[in-house]
């Protein structure tokens, strides 16, 4: 089988009922669609058996996160590429041809994506696809010099209109997993995603890993997806923070010593700690106290999980999407001009100005 398109779903039998048929109709002969299930109790799997009898599903018997499941799932499934894609995902015909035929074409690419669209409730709860990029991944992931995560297209809560800016393929930090197409061999090779992530950012940290072994990661913006978002963790939820902020502490004791250098590295991950516990202080003092408490939570487990930074780690500098700007900065200063600032500065960077 040349590409297996697998959804993990944990109690998302809404979005199963919403997007599995027009993806399941959307791909080509040599694409197989599994439903790998994390012990929903909402009768997804139920469902899907019988609707799809012909369609493959994995039971996990229990929910692993988002790492734990497609590692536990992929180990099951024999395919020269894996697409990681989220049950809240709406498709339309030809989306998978594009990021296959950039695979092909591009031996040296480990990992792509396409451009990531919101999917927009209306006031009759109908389903719309949106023109505006979706959180989540945008039209492909960055890094700035603080390790905060930021997309071509959203920083932080802006989100900005696709206007076609972004339609030649790019080089990124990171594509999102919500949508997320890599080479099994890859996969197999990095061991699939770091188990202590659980969820959020463990796509970075794999993306980031890819470069580290020579390979690229890029946006094919000529495949387009739309990403409801929020289907399992509410936004707003201390959980969700607490996971944000403890996992990418750990993606920068994977990955910045071999692309600053092990003293660099343990100087910007002290600083990065820093600018956290002031996070939390700010949301002490406006009465957010769950949340302070949160961003205390996600640094103990930082603590106990983290690994020792090696100090004879070989550094590879050239880091595509790692950005020598501080992106809060960035956003409080140019407010809306933000992404005109970023495009900008996208373009001086590729042309050596």
């Amino acid at each position: 089988m040349k590409t297996a398109v697998v959804i993990l779903n944990w109690n998302t039998e809404r979005y199963l009922k919403a997007f599995l048929p027009s993806l399941v109709a959307s791909c080509p002969d040599d694409a197989e669609v599994i439903v790998a299930d994390s012990g929903s109790s909402d009768g997804s799997l139920d469902w899907v058996r019988t609707e799809f009898p012909g369609l493959r599903t994995i039971p996990l018997g229990a929910n692993f996160g988002f790492t734990g499941g497609y590692n536990k799932a992929l180990a099951q499934v024999d395919a020269e590429y894996f697409v990681l894609i989220n049950s809240d995902i709406q498709v339309a015909p030809g989306w998978l041809e594009p990021l296959v035929g950039y695979m092909d074409a591009h031996p040296g690419c480990g990992v792509c994506g396409p451009k990531l669209h919101a999917l927009e409730l209306d006031s009759q709860g109908q389903y719309q696809c949106s023109t505006r990029f979706e959180y989540a991944g945008a039209a492909g992931g960055l890094v700035d010099r603080f390790g905060f995560p930021f997309c071509r297209g959203r920083v932080l809560n802006r989100v900005d209109e696709d206007r076609g800016q972004f339609d030649n393929p790019a080089e990124v930090l990171w594509v999102s997993g919500a949508c997320m197409m890599t080479r099994s061999s890859l996969w197999h090779a990095l061991g699939g995603l770091d188990d202590r992530f659980f969820a959020h950012m463990e796509e970075i940290d794999y993306c980031w890993k890819a470069q580290r072994l020579g390979f690229t990661v890029s946006v094919v913006p000529q495949s387009t997806v739309w990403h409801l978002g929020g289907g399992t963790l509410a936004p707003e939820s201390p959980f969700k923070l607490k996971l944000n902020y403890r996992n990418n502490l750990l993606l920068l004791e994977n990955n910045l010593p071999s692309t600053i250098g092990p003293v660099r590295a343990r100087l910007l991950i002290t600083a990065r700690r820093l600018l956290d516990w002031g996070t939390a202080a700010v949301y002490l003092l406006s009465g957010r106290g769950k949340y302070a408490k949160a961003v205390a939570e996600a640094h103990k487990e930082y603590r106990k999980l983290r690994c020792a930074v090696a100090p004879g780690v070989a550094i590879s500098p050239d880091v595509k999407g790692f950005w020598k700007i501080c992106i809060i900065l960035q956003y409080f200063t140019k407010g809306e001009g933000v992404f005109k600032y970023l495009e900008h500065y996208e373009d001086s960077h590729s042309r050596g100005r």
